[in-house]
């Protein structure tokens, strides 16, 4: 006890600083009361939509028959609107259609459209199609700002070595920032989201609540669509707002049993958030709850590897972990031997629920736990040892894993069931090219938002810092846009792997979605850490319901 005590005093100022870098939680018990509509309001919501999703079925068949360009123009919006995922199969057939017809003679806003849609959809179709429409030079020109913006979205689904598509980015980008501030108030809102984030980059939720004020403003609109994504997107979040609920109450007894408030961020709402961007449908309900949960105990992981415990501490807690029994963490302080306990109870649950589900799968999750925390553990060993790694690649060997986003994958294949199969979790666990590129999305966003504050705290090297020491880069900012470099091919590789399809779209999409929700969180701050930077948009989310 005394050891425990003096071991406590010695890290009074560290703790210090850990409460002025990471601001308290944002939201308490907020969601232990918060009720967006009573139980009688969700239930009305609940048979209109029923009404509606017939209505819009009806739509799709019908068309089915109608041209290219009113049938490109029908995915766009249900896509943008957040209704495309009650209609996988009609837009399926939509698009095998499409693909059919692709050959037809169209003008250059189609054929971005269409290459846009198709790529997307993980459709093969070359490039090449927009050949036909550059100059003597080869230089494609417009002054149409709808047509630049069909064309530069279309270049963000390019892979590498596609120099048209390059060149088409650099142009279209240059021109819309150009133009931006001469176009009617409804395109330049179209046209500064975009320049931000483009549209492959999205997260469902938050782009399906951008559109709907946009789409309700347009005087093409479909009243039935508009009423129908209110609707929908208002049952998502009273959806959300309950799983909070159950959430709150496990974290706060989490916090108080592991006594973690002292050095760990808490982040349960915006780890939420993290994890409905992977799976923001109904259907999955229990993957956002369980994957929470984990993740959680992760962020808790990360925070006392990388600030608070010692390295013996580390190594002792490491090897308990590798062990999973009751005896395992005898040797650790008794600060640790709570936070062992209560990690394990957590995920014993998970298992629990998971076999009551007849998942096959559920022996598996305790892995993710025990690996995070081998490479936090590694991690220390080059802080301690003060090492810059030579490469950039050398550094992303551990720290791209350590970013969690293959567990996530892992993880999230398991919490689907039968929708995943043994197969696709034995490729997601090889480390596959994809998940590759989306922990390295993830390490390099996270690293240009954070080198400051690690650079500072002794902590381990950033890749920001690797890279500079790898290219002689004179200036912080050189290093970053080499960082920004290799995100962008990461993106290219995701890409080409939807297009070569080694697991089904229905599971790659999760990949994809786990990219788009790290570049949203660190797109211009660390928005988990600093999540005051997000709070904006988690309230439109989360509490406040569209009118």
């Amino acid at each position: 006890m005394a050891a425990d005590e003096a071991r406590s005093v010695s890290r009074l100022h560290s703790e210090e600083d850990m409460h002025g870098k990471h601001h308290s939680t944002l939201w308490g018990d907020f969601f232990l009361h918060h009720v967006p509509c009573r139980p009688g309001q969700y239930s009305i919501m609940k048979d209109n939509v029923k009404i509606m999703k017939e209505e819009v079925k009806k739509m799709l068949l019908d068309v089915g028959s109608s041209d290219l360009s009113h049938k490109l123009e029908c995915i766009d919006t249900l896509e943008r609107l957040g209704l495309d995922y009650h209609y996988t199969k009609e837009i399926d057939e939509l698009m095998c259609n499409v693909f059919e017809a692709r050959d037809q003679d169209l003008d250059l806003t189609t054929t971005s459209q269409l290459f846009y849609l198709l790529r997307k959809h993980g459709y093969h179709v070359s490039s090449d199609v927009f050949l036909k429409f550059g100059d003597d030079k080869g230089d494609i020109v417009t002054d149409d700002a709808r047509c630049l913006l069909r064309m530069y979205e279309a270049a963000h689904v390019r892979v590498n070595g596609e120099e048209i598509l390059d060149n088409i980015l650099i142009h279209t980008k240059r021109q819309l920032q150009c133009i931006v501030d001469d176009l009617e108030p409804t395109l330049q809102e179209e046209v500064r989201y975009a320049l931000e984030t483009p549209l492959f980059r999205r997260l469902n939720r938050v782009q399906a609540r951008q559109f709907i004020s946009t789409y309700e403003k347009s005087t093409m609109r479909n009243n039935m669509l508009l009423e129908f994504s209110k609707l929908d997107f208002n049952i998502l979040l009273t959806l959300y707002c309950e799983e909070l609920k159950d959430l709150t109450m496990w974290w706060k007894e989490f916090q108080a049993q592991a006594n973690t408030t002292i050095y760990a961020r808490d982040r349960m709402v915006e780890m939420h958030f993290w994890m409905m961007g992977v799976f923001f449908e109904p259907q999955y309900s229990y993957s956002r709850k369980m994957l929470t949960q984990l993740f959680m105990i992760v962020s808790v992981l990360d925070d006392l590897y990388d600030s608070h415990c010692t390295t013996e501490e580390g190594n002792a807690f490491t090897a308990a972990l590798q062990r999973w029994d009751e005896e395992g963490v005898e040797q650790c302080p008794t600060y640790l031997r709570t936070l062992y306990t209560n990690i394990r109870a957590t995920v014993k649950a998970i298992e629990e629920d998971l076999n009551l589900q007849n998942n096959k799968h559920a022996k598996l999750v305790k892995g993710l736990i025990i690996d995070m925390a081998m490479c936090y553990n590694a991690e220390t060993e080059w802080r301690d040892k003060k090492y810059v790694p030579a490469t950039v690649d050398e550094h992303l060997k551990i720290s791209a894993r350590s970013s969690g986003c293959m567990h996530l994958v892992s993880q999230g294949f398991i919490s689907m069931g039968d929708v995943a199969t043994s197969e696709a979790l034995e490729w997601a666990s090889t480390y596959p090219k994809i998940v590759r590129a989306v922990c390295i999305i993830a390490r390099l966003a996270n690293d240009i938002m954070s080198y400051k504050r690690e650079a500072s705290n002794n902590t381990m090297v950033s890749t920001v810092q690797t890279c500079a020491k790898e290219y002689g880069t004179t200036t912080v900012e050189q290093a970053i846009e080499k960082i920004r470099e290799l995100i962008e091919e990461a993106w290219m590789d995701i890409t080409h792997e939807c297009l070569r399809q080694p697991q089904p779209m229905a599971l790659l999409e999760r990949a994809v979605n786990l990219a788009r929700t790290m570049d949203f969180l660190y797109k211009d701050v660390d928005g988990y850490t600093d999540s005051w930077s997000i709070k904006g948009i988690l309230d439109s989310l989360y509490v406040h319901l569209i009118d």
